[in-house]
């Protein structure tokens, strides 16, 4: 297993839209060991899309275990061609990226989702979560869509911070 390379913006990488995967072999799974050795490589670090490390594919992994503060999650997850089907109680949340080291922002997610994913093994699921692993999951999926926080932000004057280096 490797520790894959993290893009940071402006690479055009991060502006593209990801393909679905339909392939679901030995090779998706070499993959996702190293993504996922990536994303805990990464101190604080919640979640990982596979165009940050460039790979066009839609996949995202959340594991906000490894948040500064405890939440109520689902421990590591793999959603391959994530799609969220429902969304409701939004609010304004501040984030961060691996990809925008430097700047973290205010911008409205939902609080709690419903989401359609695929498997490993190509197995359709379905997922009901809230509060922060919601959040994540949307700031993932977004990334499938070269949609960065920046893209969210309405005023960058009032919603855009530099980041605080721990």
């Amino acid at each position: 297993m490797s520790i894959l390379n993290v893009l940071e913006y402006p690479d055009p990488i991060l502006k593209q839209v990801s393909e679905e995967v339909i392939n679901f072999d030995s090779s998706l799974e070499i993959f996702l060991k190293d993504f996922i050795e990536t994303l805990n490589s990464h101190k604080y670090c919640v979640g990982l899309a596979a165009p940050q490390v460039g790979n066009l594919q839609r996949i995202i992994a959340i594991n906000i275990l490894q948040a500064r503060k405890p939440h109520p999650n689902n421990g590591l997850l793999v959603l391959i061609n994530p799609k969220i089907l429902e969304a409701s109680n939004f609010k304004i949340v501040r984030e961060g990226c691996l990809s925008i080291p430097d700047f973290t922002a205010n911008v409205k997610r939902a609080m709690k989702i419903k989401v359609k994913f695929q498997n490993l093994k190509g197995e359709t699921k379905e997922l009901e979560t809230t509060d922060f692993e919601a959040h994540a999951i949307q700031h993932e999926t977004d990334h499938l869509d070269g949609i960065l926080f920046l893209d969210r932000i309405t005023l960058p004057s009032s919603n855009l911070f530099r980041r605080k280096q721990f």
